[in-house]
């Protein structure tokens, strides 16, 4: 899967769970400043994640995952 196929994956994931227009998740985006999401969210975020994309990723990588590209990184290197 490339890059691309991954970050508009992720984005849809991302309209979906925080009702946000998907044109404006750009890969800068940040989940804590941009999307105010709290521990909780990010938590079900990242569980998502891992079932959309079968990786598994343990929770001091996900403390590093702050903006959508670093997510989408993470899952590309991880698959």
């Amino acid at each position: 899967m490339t890059k691309d196929q991954v970050f508009d994956r992720v984005a849809d994931m991302i309209a979906d769970q925080f009702e946000i227009d998907r044109s404006k998740i750009t890969g800068s985006l940040n989940f804590k400043r941009d999307l105010d999401a709290d521990s909780i969210d990010f938590v079900e975020f990242v569980l998502n994640l891992e079932s959309e994309f079968g990786a598994n990723i343990d929770d001091d990588d996900a403390e590093k995952l702050n903006t959508v590209d670093e997510a989408v990184d993470y899952i590309v290197s991880h698959s």
